[in-house]
């Protein structure tokens, strides 16, 4: 089995995020929800959202933004088959431009 971090990436702006009805926002809770449960035996942590950001260089410590609004990791026989898992996810149909990207994290060299 190979462990993958699976990164959540939102095409939304704020006036998109507006138009959201609660029943819309209840739905796709929902909709996450049974997604989680029907594949709670690949999921090795649900994750969470990230909000505020920064970023360490050698220069100092910065705020940025990007695109990336929450994580997941899980395990999976292949990256193809870590790939499948968030085929038909909610996230890809929330907003248009919403992206998933499958991240393989092979074991550190021994």
């Amino acid at each position: 089995m190979g462990r993958f971090l699976v990164l959540f990436n939102g095409a939304a702006d704020e006036a998109d995020k507006a138009e959201l009805t609660e029943q819309q926002q209840a739905e796709f809770m929902s909709a996450w929800a049974s997604w989680a449960q029907a594949n709670e035996k690949d999921i090795v942590d649900p994750g969470a959202p990230v909000n505020a950001k920064k970023r360490v260089t050698a220069r100092g410590v910065e705020d940025f933004t990007d695109a990336l609004i929450a994580y997941t990791i899980v395990e999976a026989g292949s990256h193809d088959e870590a790939v499948e898992i968030f085929s038909g996810h909610p996230h890809l149909g929330l907003f248009a431009g919403n992206s998933i990207a499958v991240l393989e994290c092979p074991p550190p060299p021994s």
